[in-house]
């Protein structure tokens, strides 16, 4: 890495919005280092689950983020979605947040080598992991249109899915996450919103792409 200070993009939106996969094109194009900010608390919901314990227990789901290895973002168990429901009931401990909030901002801010830049996506980087990021999109989509990508998804992978269970999942996430009390999800004040209920996933990388270069060519 370079003496400059390393590019930040903040990546946030709701479930099945398009933002992971947005990040990750992003990070390949641009050459930054990619931290899925949600597959940290699917790995603490895990984490609990495969304990017996209870998500919703903050002292265990503590214990749980503070332990975590990061290596295990990995595990293809965090698609499951017992694991995607338990994520957001932890998520709204503030007790998981706070032991995972260092975590995000040492690899915002210390990218790994030889990258000069981090993308970052999940629910409040831009509002709270890192407010002074470079770039801050807000991706979106209606809860329908993320329903049917969720359930394409799921059965893609070979699990049963069926589109209202699995909107009716979605919206019930959408409210613990717009609700709670800590670092609930919103859309900064400064970030760029995009709406993919109508465009596909070339049509999002174009516009964010674009933003991102512009910015960069600003910087220079």
């Amino acid at each position: 890495m370079t003496g400059k200070a390393p590019i930040i993009i903040a990546i946030d939106g709701p479930a099945a919005s398009g933002k992971g996969t947005l990040a990750r094109r992003l990070a390949r194009h641009f050459g930054f280092a990619h931290l899925d900010t949600g597959k940290l608390y699917r790995a603490v919901a895990l984490a609990v689950l495969e304990t017996g314990g209870d998500p919703a227990d903050p002292e265990g789901a503590a214990n749980a983020a503070r332990n975590l290895d990061i290596a295990h973002l990995a595990d293809p168990r965090l698609l499951r979605e017992d694991v995607a429901r338990a994520s957001s009931v932890v998520a709204a401990i503030p007790a998981v947040r706070e032991a995972l909030l260092e975590l995000q901002r040492n690899f915002a801010h210390h990218p790994p080598a030889p990258t000069n830049g981090a993308v970052l996506d999940g629910r409040d980087i831009g509002t709270v992991v890192y407010p002074d990021a470079s770039m801050k999109l807000f991706i979106t989509a209606s809860a329908e249109s993320r329903a049917e990508r969720r359930a394409k998804e799921l059965r893609e992978s070979g699990a049963e899915a069926i589109y209202g269970t699995v909107l009716q999942g979605m919206k019930e996430r959408d409210a613990r996450d717009s609700e709670r009390r800590v670092a609930p999800l919103s859309a900064a004040p400064d970030a760029v919103t995009i709406d993919t209920t109508m465009l596909d996933a070339d049509q999002v990388f174009e516009r964010a792409s674009n933003l991102i270069a512009r910015m960069l060519a600003a910087r220079r």
